[in-house]
């Protein structure tokens, strides 16, 4: 299994890493579509290759091509996103939030998924590119849509843990290589 194989890649010192890897993806509560999605369009977020070449098959493996399609999307859409809506909730001039961002999202509207899916991994995506008003916008979008805040906290618990694993490999990647 993938997972295993990243947990064993983690040196001692990430050891919570592993015990957290194995939590958030191994014991997850949420329906398959909804986990995989979240691990594939994290993996993609994390630009982790480790990461990323690790959990896609086991992801691919669980998801409808829709579903995987979706996830991909997911991540595309949201690193575009995010760093317009970052820049423009940290620019100090409020006249930004007044102009059109004529910036084609089309997949958000239709991502051929359950439309709390999509939110769902958007917002994972989201925590890892650190944009506070796309996090408030596809939460309350889940909140709206009768999902509970232990569901979405498992979607940020999984990105959270994967951006570190990804981190962790690649900085070990690095050094090791330097010699």
């Amino acid at each position: 299994m993938a997972l295993d194989e990243l947990k064993s890649a983690l040196p001692d010192y990430a050891k919570d890493l592993k015990l957290n890897l194995g939590s958030v993806i191994g014991n997850s509560d949420l329906p398959q579509q909804q986990l995989w999605g979240t691990v594939l369009a994290c993996a993609i977020a994390s630009r982790s290759p480790r990461v990323l070449s690790e959990l896609e098959p086991e992801a691919k493996a669980n998801l409808s091509p829709e579903a995987y399609t979706a996830a991909k999307s997911a991540a595309a859409v949201m690193a575009m996103n995010n760093v317009y809506y970052r820049t423009r909730h940290l620019l100090s001039d409020p006249e930004y939030n007044n102009l059109r961002a004529g910036l084609r999202m089309n997949v958000i509207g239709n991502p051929g998924v359950e439309k709390v899916d999509f939110e769902l991994w958007s917002l994972a995506v989201s925590a890892i590119n650190g944009c506070g008003m796309c996090l408030d916008s596809h939460e309350q979008v889940l909140r709206k849509a009768g999902q509970d805040r232990e569901t979405i906290q498992e979607a940020f618990k999984i990105a959270a843990v994967l951006q570190a694993v990804g981190a962790t490999l690649d900085a070990e990647a690095t050094l090791a290589a330097n010699g």
